[in-house]
């Protein structure tokens, strides 16, 4: 039984207010970066042949991109980075768990790109402006896997915040019109893998995190002029992660991903507290419920200088300095438990029911953790599943997890694994979904899928 799950529950709503996502989801994973719709979901879009069903609208997409649409009073925002001549667009072969996971795209960086921001309409899918903020090649090369659109936009209502990595920071108001733009520089990235992680907004600030192979740093920015706040540098090599706001009952605090994650002050940027991941990678982003924060990386045993991690903790608010406990001791002050062997690679963690549900990157693994305890309800291969690379979401009922060949796994609440129903899609696809007001918005390669009940 999970005795505190109402409490915390409580504690969230009481948070959130009245500014819910049910209406708008601004940002990656949603206003609190937990992917946690307040609205129910539609639960099929396709039965056992294939056919579609409850798909409001599909609208061709431009170009390439794996950032996630966000949405806000009834307008999807997205980014897009479109070549001036057709390339070969992501290629991660349906049939395999791994994908073409084997080169970089060193042919990319001559290439002609034209790095957009584009606004649809919600109900209709229509195009209601399009924004070129960047025209150029590529400053650095990228993975076969990854695109030059990856990093998901953020949005205040007032105004779009778009980051396109090395490619720098445009901030547009909502008629698309481009008020201010940064360039933050351009780094070697780890294995030519190029970037992903997303801004996040908190307050008057837009926060990046430009982790690399160089020289990684931790950006505030002013988000009426886009000029510097206060910048910390990381003694971090190239993390894809993005940075989140935990909201707990003690302060307000801003968390970063690495091989050591750290807590910011976010006002300030003073450093509150670190905790050693046993190295590993940093790719997907932590949750929090309440004053409780999951955090978790990828397990590395690969005979590499990273081989590590795959450590899952569950941290407790007020920390300070160094909160890791020492040897293979797995409780602390501000560390209510510790599991190892998590395997939370690409795709972020999210809750249901005093649960906590990750997935396993290649393998189609999805385990299921209390979270009270950190004790393992489950491990189980979703039937049918391929590689997890989007962050599962969820609605109160329902686990949703999207595998990379856009089949969309349907898993109801409790401690074993349930699959309700599975639903296919057209094409791969790697990126997150939006939820906003019982809608899904869905994108593949080609497309974007805007998802509804009783359509």
């Amino acid at each position: 039984m999970h005795f505190t799950y109402q409490l915390t529950v409580l504690f969230v709503v009481l948070a959130v207010g009245q500014t819910c996502l049910a209406e708008n989801y601004p940002q990656f994973r949603g206003a609190h970066s937990n992917a946690v719709s307040a609205t129910p979901l539609p639960v099929n879009w396709s039965d056992e042949a294939g056919e579609q069903t409850n798909i409001r609208w599909k609208k061709p997409l431009e170009g390439e991109g794996w950032s996630q649409p966000i949405v806000w009073d009834n307008r999807v925002y997205m980014t897009a980075a479109v070549p001036s001549h057709p390339v070969k667009k992501n290629s991660a072969r349906p049939e395999s768990n791994r994908g073409d996971y084997s080169r970089d795209r060193n042919d990319l960086v001559n290439v002609l790109y034209q790095y957009q921001v584009v606004c649809l309409d919600a109900a209709s899918g229509k195009t209601i402006w399009k924004k070129t903020v960047k025209e150029g090649k590529p400053p650095l090369k990228r993975h076969n896997t990854n695109t030059y659109a990856t990093e998901t936009p953020v949005t205040d209502g007032k105004r779009i915040y778009a980051y396109f990595g090395m490619n720098g920071v445009y901030c547009l108001d909502l008629n698309g019109d481009v008020l201010w733009q940064k360039d933050l520089g351009v780094y070697e990235m780890r294995a030519g893998w190029g970037t992903s992680s997303s801004p996040v907004l908190f307050e008057d600030r837009v926060f990046i995190q430009v982790d690399n192979q160089e020289q990684s740093f931790l950006v505030a920015l002013d988000t009426k002029t886009g000029e510097e706040i206060w910048k910390v540098n990381r003694d971090e090599k190239s993390q894809y992660s993005s940075p989140m706001i935990w909201m707990n009952s003690l302060r307000n605090e801003l968390i970063v991903g690495g091989t050591v994650y750290r807590s910011y002050h976010p006002a300030t940027g003073k450093l509150l507290w670190t905790l050693d991941m046993n190295k590993g990678r940093s790719s997907a982003t932590p949750v929090a419920v309440g004053d409780r924060l999951f955090i978790g990386n990828e397990l590395r045993n690969r005979g590499g200088d990273d081989d590590g991690g795959g450590r899952l903790y569950s941290i407790k608010p007020g920390g300070a300095g160094d909160i890791t406990p020492p040897g293979d001791v797995r409780q602390g002050t501000f560390v209510e438990w510790r599991i190892d062997g998590s395997g939370i690679q690409m795709a972020s963690p999210t809750y249901l029911a005093g649960n906590l549900y990750f997935f396993e990157r290649r393998r189609g693994i999805i385990r299921c953790v209390d979270m009270d305890t950190g004790r393992l309800e489950y491990e189980s291969r979703v039937p049918g599943a391929r590689a997890f690379w989007a962050s599962p979401w969820t609605d109160g009922k329902h686990l949703f997890a999207l595998d990379s060949n856009g089949n969309t796994h349907v898993i109801a609440a409790g401690d074993e694994l349930n699959v309700v129903a599975v639903n296919k899609l057209d094409q791969q696809a790697w990126g997150t979904p939006a939820i906003a007001d019982g809608s899904i918005f869905i994108r593949t390669v080609d497309n974007l899928y805007c998802i509804d009940a009783g359509r």
